[in-house]
């Protein structure tokens, strides 16, 4: 098997520059990769036959810009002109969307070339893609592990070297603990930062398209095509347009940095805290400044998550009735009976349980003794944030409390599902970008992740620290063949 896409994308556009190899190379090989690979479940939907025709087609393009025929992979949730698109559920099993996302259409003009869309929690609920209707996705490093969710696909397949990029989504976290628990870069930039036009909505005040990659550089090249404001996505931001790469590199001299001091706490267990633990010293080492701090109400995060985003997740869903597009029960008696079968039949357990919660909170004075008191606290966790962020540059800790688990374990226990964001949702609480960057392993060489944390609108300068530490640490992060680390 050739190894074209084991190198870096400059090295690739360098030879695409000067002809040596072809667009359609880096695909074939996509392919030969995924199909060597199938048993990792990335995928649930390829993109074949068109993305052999667009790589083709390229060949008469003139090579422009880093991105020209780089192949990617899309989180089943982003709406794909043309290509099945099922949120991994049932419900959208034969969905195929009249109409490309956003960032589809930004990575189109790019000529990148979309290979297919990746296995998820059905419909983003979930933090270990077990939700998924069409079976979890596994860990690259160990295929008897989770690889977290709700991304987990996205994530795999670039821990695996199937593609070098992926898109995923991120509502409470679910970049960066797959990208935590699979060895890779996993971006969730500012909420607006990236239009969620054509996203399929599960929380919408949350919801935040992002970006996995093989390393720090690649992430930042792919979120510089992304960005934008969109007419068609009232939250987007409307903000000069930056290029994300130019901290890539730089030093850390002087730079302050706080840890929260719940996320050092004993929720964390001892073998990432030593690990954590030890890249704050060579921070200390080479010139930073940190400290530990307190953010106000971070404990209390998964439950106003909870109440926030399965409140919208219920209104949201509501949409899917068997009415319109997707599942509908064919032999219904009455209107309700359609309603009522389409959903109990179309919708997983997570799913189901999780519109229950959200329609009870909604309901008559639960909204206001519910929702509005978790909206006013998750106000004064942003601003906590933000005065933190007038004496720091960054805030970090680490992203998940464990290392992947096994794909057995805690499979009845919802709550676990919630824990094992419990270091990552504050950030969608605040609104703020959030980013993992491997930091090593365990003793079983599962991978470990660190959570680095900006101001609003300051992907950039965690760019900066997570290419420092990419280069101090200069770890070896491509899984075995086969993937079997135990």
């Amino acid at each position: 098997m050739s190894k074209y896409l084991d190198q870096s994308i400059l090295e690739l556009h360098e030879q695409l520059k000067k002809k040596e190899i072809r667009p359609i190379d880096l695909v074939e090989e996509a392919f030969e990769r995924i199909e060597a690979n199938s048993d990792l479940n990335c995928f649930i939907t390829l993109n074949k036959e068109e993305a052999i025709r667009q790589a083709k087609a390229l060949e008469e393009k003139e090579v422009d810009q880093p991105l020209f025929g780089i192949p990617i992979a899309i989180k089943d949730n982003i709406s794909t002109k043309g290509l099945r698109t099922t949120c991994a559920s049932k419900m959208l099993e034969n969905y195929v969307p009249i109409f490309d996302a956003t960032v589809i259409e930004k990575i189109k003009e790019k000529n990148m070339i979309i290979i297919g869309k990746t296995n998820m929690d059905e419909f983003a609920m979930g933090s270990t893609s077990r939700t998924s209707y069409f079976g979890a996705p596994k860990n690259p490093w160990n295929r008897s592990r989770i690889t977290g969710g709700s991304s987990g696909g996205s994530a795999a397949c670039v821990s695996a070297r199937l593609v070098p990029l992926a898109l995923g989504s991120d509502t409470g976290g679910s970049i960066r603990q797959p990208a935590g628990y699979t060895g890779i870069v996993g971006m969730k930039p500012t909420y607006g930062r990236i239009s969620r036009h054509g996203l399929v909505a599960f929380a919408s005040s949350l919801d935040q398209i992002g970006t996995f990659s093989r390393d720090t550089y690649e992430n930042a090249l792919l979120l510089n095509i992304l960005v934008g404001k969109d007419e068609r996505d009232l939250t987007s931001a409307d903000r000069v347009e930056e290029d994300f790469t130019r901290e890539v590199g730089k030093d850390i001299q002087g730079m302050k940095i706080g840890i929260p001091n719940y996320f050092v706490s004993d929720i964390v267990a001892p073998e990432i805290r030593e690990k954590f633990d030890e890249v704050v010293e060579m921070l200390k080492q080479q010139g930073a400044t940190i400290d530990y701090i307190d953010i106000d109400y971070i404990e209390n995060a998964v439950t106003l998550y909870q109440i926030i985003a399965m409140g919208e997740a219920s209104s949201n869903l509501a949409r899917f009735d068997g009415v319109r597009y997707g599942y509908s029960y064919p032999h219904p008696e009455s209107i309700e009976d359609l309603y009522r079968k389409t959903r109990k039949e179309g919708f997983g357990k997570e799913v189901k349980r999780r519109i229950m919660v959200g329609s009870y909170l909604l309901s008559g004075d639960n909204a206001k003794i519910y929702c509005d008191k978790a909206f006013q606290i998750r106000d004064d966790i942003l601003k906590s944030f933000k005065k933190a962020f007038e004496t720091y540059d960054l805030i970090i800790g680490p992203t998940t409390t464990t290392v992947a688990y096994s794909l057995e374990e805690n499979l009845d226990d919802p709550l676990k599902s919630f824990m094992d964001d419990v270091l990552v949702i504050p950030v969608n609480m605040a609104g703020l970008p959030g980013m993992n960057v491997p930091i090593g392993f365990n003793s079983d060489h599962m991978p470990i992740g660190m959570h680095i944390i900006g101001n609003l609108f300051d992907e950039a300068k965690m760019y900066r620290l997570s290419s420092f530490i990419e280069k101090q640490l200069q770890l070896s992060l491509v899984p075995e063949e086969g993937g079997n680390n135990e």
